[in-house]
């Protein structure tokens, strides 16, 4: 007997569950995206915007829903379109059943991020229309041209990405700057995009190297630029350490400009790295007008490889801070706060270790006494003053000389240029021709390892060189802090504290030694 087959039709549209003869006007919404703020781009804007608006309203089986949008963002990433994702929410929440939009390209360059809302958009009876391309997404075949046209609007971002870099990276080659920042203290934006200081500004900048130079750390700077009221780049009223770091380490502030501290790792996500040698860097000399001479710049960058690695007395919270010695254990005074919540509060200083193990015999001092006994002491070396000046400006000019060693500095950097090139030549000889590769590899390492020792020798001459320069300024200012002290000093001068004095070492109550910078140590009896 034959077997008899009826065929049942569809009653509703598989994506959407509607009926199929059902009247329902489709909830329709638009969307449009340009990515850069120029003047023709914000009318192509303005002509998305217009002509969907009136293209949605004029189909009596259409209901205009919104027009979301997105000016002068790039289609990379989803994270920061704003306009974007809000459409998305709507849809997914049920508010939209059509996104009509120009282009795959106008949509989203990223592959993943195209295909993954899609997906997610056809899975909640949502559908998407590219005009250009004439792409349904609930067609059969829609899937796969979207993934083709991502593709390749996915590529044309990345070429006209790596086409802005080659174009920034040859306009650092011939030494154009144009540097990119919202606030620069000291500093504003000129005609051209260069830096044209700030006067107002300018006098902050040099307070803040001032206040270096006489001996004070980033964070005792940042504490007294917030005392005084001075706002930060950012505008806030509290500084931080970094921020006061960053302003004595930049080169910008001498005049000079150095070009590509970070790069792009990923077109896509737009990641930045800081430049660690994985691409050319370009530095640029008397670029712009300084602010700082590059006497002082460097002088400060000198005293910062001094001060830094310094971590054993790296506490600055207090002028009096890593300064005072105890003379039993070697550490730190640390300052505690006796009677904290009544009219007896009192501030004193004592060894942190006082009553770690075996416990320390030298007593505590109150801050009114460590200045007293300081200015005891700088009294009693001021009635040699004349001689110790003397005696240092007869030396400055021998012991701190620095040329040889820079001459074997550049020699050596010449030496490790010339040996990357031929390591680069060794590699090149031995993909291109067949060799003996014990020998290649003999040849290789020698190279390589003249090469490092080359470096470390470099190194070496630097810090030596870093070393006598910080001593320099550090005994420059020791000199110049003592010509302007009267014969008799009586009262407390934290400029004088931290030029002349190195430590405080206490050993008892009746034995108080100041050491100060050129290795003079004043001993103080009677507390």
């Amino acid at each position: 007997m034959a077997k008899s087959v009826t065929t049942i039709p569809a009653t509703k549209n598989r994506f959407t569950a509607a009926p199929i003869n059902s009247k329902k006007k489709r909830k329709v919404a638009a969307y449009a995206r340009v990515s850069t703020d120029l003047e023709d781009q914000q009318s192509s804007y303005a002509a998305q915007c217009d002509y969907y608006t009136s293209y949605i309203k004029s189909r009596d089986d259409w209901e205009f829903v919104a027009l979301y949008s997105d000016e002068g963002i790039s289609a990379t990433s989803t994270k920061y379109r704003a306009g974007f994702n809000s459409m998305i929410a709507d849809a997914l929440d049920g508010k939209i059943d059509l996104i009509i939009t120009k282009s795959v390209s106008r949509f989203a360059r990223n592959t993943v991020d195209s295909l993954s809302t899609i997906r997610k958009l056809k899975d909640n009876g949502c559908e998407c229309y590219f005009e250009k391309e004439n792409i349904w997404t609930f067609d059969s075949k829609g899937e796969l041209l979207i993934t083709v046209m991502s593709s390749l609007a996915q590529e044309e971002s990345r070429s006209i990405s790596e086409n802005c870099t080659w174009g920034q990276r040859k306009r650092f080659a011939d030494g154009k700057v144009t540097v990119p920042f919202g606030r620069f203290l000291g500093y504003d934006r000129g005609d051209d995009g260069n830096l044209v200081v700030n006067e107002e500004q300018a006098k902050i900048v040099r307070k803040i190297y001032g206040y270096f130079l006489q001996g004070r750390s980033t964070y005792q700077i940042s504490k007294l630029l917030t005392e005084q009221g001075i706002p930060t780049p950012g505008g806030k009223q509290k500084w931080g350490r970094a921020v006061v770091k960053s302003i004595l380490t930049n080169e910008k502030y001498k005049g000079d400009a150095l070009l590509q501290k970070v790069y792009t790792t990923d077109f896509l996500t737009k990641k930045k790295k800081k430049n660690e040698g994985e691409i050319p860097q370009y530095y640029v000399e008397g670029n712009h007008e300084a602010i700082i001479s590059p006497k002082v710049f460097d002088q400060v960058q000198a005293l910062m490889e001094i001060r830094e690695p310094i971590k054993s007395r790296n506490s600055c919270v207090n002028i009096f801070s890593s300064k005072i010695k105890c003379g039993d254990c070697g550490g730190w005074y640390g300052s505690k706060v006796w009677h904290s919540n009544d009219k007896y509060r009192r501030v004193i200083w004592q060894c942190n270790h006082k009553f770690e193990g075996e416990k320390c015999s030298t007593p505590h001092l109150d801050e009114e006494t460590i200045k007293k006994l300081f200015v005891r002491a700088l009294n009693i070396f001021c009635k040699e003053k004349n001689t110790v000046i003397s005696e240092f400006e007869e030396i400055m000019n021998t012991a701190f000389i620095t040329d040889e060693l820079e001459i074997q500095a550049e020699n050596l950097n010449n030496d490790m240029n010339v040996t990357i090139e031929l390591i680069q030549k060794c590699i090149d000889e031995n993909a291109h021709r067949a060799q003996d590769q014990t020998e290649y590899e003999k040849h290789y390492e020698a190279l390589v390892s003249h090469l490092e020792n080359t470096k470390s020798e470099l190194e070496r001459i630097q810090a030596e060189i870093i070393n006598k320069q910080a001593q320099k300024q550090m005994m420059e200012n020791f000199i110049k802090t003592l010509k302007s002290l009267p014969e008799l000093v009586d009262y407390f001068d934290e400029g004088a504290w931290y030029a002349l004095c190195e430590y405080i070492t206490v050993y008892s109550k009746n034995d108080v030694r100041v050491m100060f910078r050129n290795g003079v140590e004043i001993s103080i009896e009677n507390i």
